[in-house]
């Protein structure tokens, strides 16, 4: 079992530690940190894949224990940090929670970019191999997996109709680029832990808070909130990493079984997600609902015109803020792996 306790004296040995790297078959054991324990992504994939699933596809060859950062006492923000030490040997996690340190983990979900599914996960294959160097370069790590969450919208204790009425409304953003969404259209990013979320909307911290739709409905933002805004923000995508010098301890079968398992796995969380938004908002507006109480919150649907308003915040400040924090050379290779499918140019 690792609890906060042991990650912080791992941490320390860690540091101090050498690693070794052996090619032999023998049995592996891979302590892993996954998503929300709430979540359906850790509760029905992450959760069950580690637990069960790749022992019994490994025939016993690997193992693994899973705990969600939830339960660890984690935000997120310090999961690769971690990896990096060996506290970890895989991590599940948002690159987003991770762009302070380089912003071009930000590259596979800018703000408001896709608005389908279907794009989102033509730009995560894109941009899969610059981020799968960038794991490596900087956490020494081994990319597996890219993923995603339901699509992060808007949840407003304020009456909103569209666009324009984000104007001078603090918004809670958990993502620098979801932070110059929100100034592009006139409003006041404002950043806020998710725990703290409700309480924040209550007091009038913040006016309308982002996050995802089966997010905002486990969590019971209902409570508080009265407008669901179902602007695509953003994609939540999340990312499946290994500590490189544990993947190098494992044999060529077991890195081939493990690497075979987790196309899998990827593949069944993008086709889950691709119907959670339409539950959880039916749940949170009072449609049909089969996973819990139907709530009553309205229905607020973007209309063409918010649409070509958000193209143009994404052109003119989400793009241009983003190629500014990443560089020139980062733009560029963003405008050659991403800028065709979604036909925008990054430019500082």
């Amino acid at each position: 079992m690792f609890t906060r306790n042991a990650i912080l004296a791992a941490g320390l040995a860690a540091c101090t530690a050498i690693p070794s790297i052996s090619a032999s078959a023998a049995d592996v054991s891979l302590k892993v940190v996954g998503t929300w324990a709430n979540l359906t992504n850790y509760q029905k994939h992450e959760g069950p894949f580690w637990a069960e699933k790749i022992g019994e596809a490994s025939g016993g060859s690997i193992k693994g224990e899973i705990k969600p950062l939830t339960e660890l006492g984690l935000k997120g923000f310090e999961i690769m940090r971690l990896l990096k030490l060996g506290v970890f040997d895989y991590a599940h996690g948002l690159p987003g929670y991770v762009a302070s340190e380089n912003a071009i983990f930000e590259g596979a979900d800018l703000s408001t970019i896709a608005q389908d599914i279907e794009t989102e996960r033509k730009i995560a294959d894109a941009y899969f191999p610059t981020l799968e160097k960038s794991f490596e370069e900087i956490y020494g790590a081994k990319l597996l997996q890219l993923y995603p969450f339901p699509s992060q919208t808007l949840w407003c204790a304020t009456p909103v109709s569209g666009i324009e009425d984000l104007k001078g409304k603090k918004i809670r953003v958990y993502s620098t680029t979801l932070g110059d969404f929100v100034q592009g259209v006139g409003g006041e990013s404002v950043t806020v832990s998710f725990g703290e979320v409700i309480p924040a909307l209550e007091k009038g911290v913040v006016d309308c808070a982002i996050t995802g739709t089966m997010s905002a409905y486990t969590a019971k933002w209902h409570q508080v909130a009265t407008h669901a805004y179902t602007l695509r923000v953003g994609w939540g995508l999340a990312f499946g990493a290994m500590n490189l010098n544990k993947w190098n301890s494992l044999s060529a079968d077991q890195q081939t079984t493990l690497t075979t398992e987790l196309d899998a796995l990827t593949e069944a969380m993008w086709a889950e997600t691709a119907t959670e938004d339409e539950v959880a908002v039916a749940c949170l507006t009072g449609g049909k609902c089969e996973i819990g109480d139907a709530a009553n919150m309205v229905l607020v649907e973007p209309s063409d015109a918010d649409l070509k308003a958000t193209e143009a915040v994404a052109r003119d400040v989400i793009l241009s803020r983003w190629a500014e924090r990443c560089g020139a050379d980062c733009a560029d290779n963003w405008n050659k792996t991403v800028g065709p499918i979604v036909g925008l140019s990054a430019k500082k």
